[in-house]
């Protein structure tokens, strides 16, 4: 859908940003996140497959916090070496944004986080700074999580669960964005999240499953 048709329902600020970068068109994941109500505060869980514009919902998401709400985001990833990823690509395509990455010691406060309008963290850096009662966090309007379905993972589910327990229950005005490819039982944590279920199948290229014998590829038809 061309993102013209869905002005009026995109915070001006929002669209500027899009025209700029030149998204012209917008996926159905994104299409069908906006009219759940992504920039009305509304929890989402996106799932949908892999490069079909996940990260762009949260994008869009963080900075209807930022821009609309003058507030912060988070955003929540699984491992160091990812948040490292986001935070250059996000400093990159939002030059005017002050991002942050904060994913190391963890008995640290990291003051300096007060002064980002978008703080990229791994769960159990971000459970740190809840313990630690941040000052900033009262100030969090959008909390994105991204690989959510790793709540069924044993080593980082417990936290992750710990992390969205505290958050729907201390800032319950905050909105949580939960991305995910993969999960066995989405209407189920949709629910749990209090959450619109945003699913689609689409994906930029035709997925064909196939058998590898002898050097050759059987493809299924």
């Amino acid at each position: 859908m061309k993102t013209s048709e869905l002005k009026s329902k995109i915070p001006e600020k929002i669209y500027d940003v899009l025209e700029k970068r030149g998204f012209l068109e917008l996926r159905p994941s994104q299409v069908k996140s906006i009219e759940a109500g992504l920039f009305d505060d509304q929890n989402l869980l996106v799932c949908t497959p892999t490069a079909s514009g996940k990260t762009l919902v949260a994008e869009l998401a963080f900075l209807n916090a930022v821009l609309h709400d003058k507030g912060k985001a988070v955003y929540i990833v699984p491992l160091r070496a990812l948040a490292s990823e986001k935070f250059r690509q996000f400093k990159r395509d939002y030059p005017n944004l002050k991002i942050s990455v904060s994913s190391g010691d963890l008995d640290s406060q990291d003051s300096h986080l007060a002064g980002a309008d978008v703080i990229i963290t791994t769960s159990e850096k971000f459970d740190s700074l809840l313990r630690h009662k941040a000052e900033w966090i009262r100030k969090l309007k959008t909390v994105v999580i991204d690989e959510i379905h790793l709540l069924n993972d044993s080593l980082r589910g417990p936290t992750l669960e710990i992390i969205i327990t505290i958050i729907k229950k201390e800032m319950p005005k905050a909105q949580i964005i939960g991305l995910s490819a993969t999960i066995g039982n989405p209407e189920e944590l949709a629910n749990w999240l209090d959450a619109k279920l945003v699913k689609d199948s689409w994906r930029p290229v035709k997925l064909k499953k196939g058998v590898y014998l002898n050097g050759e590829v059987t493809f299924k038809e």
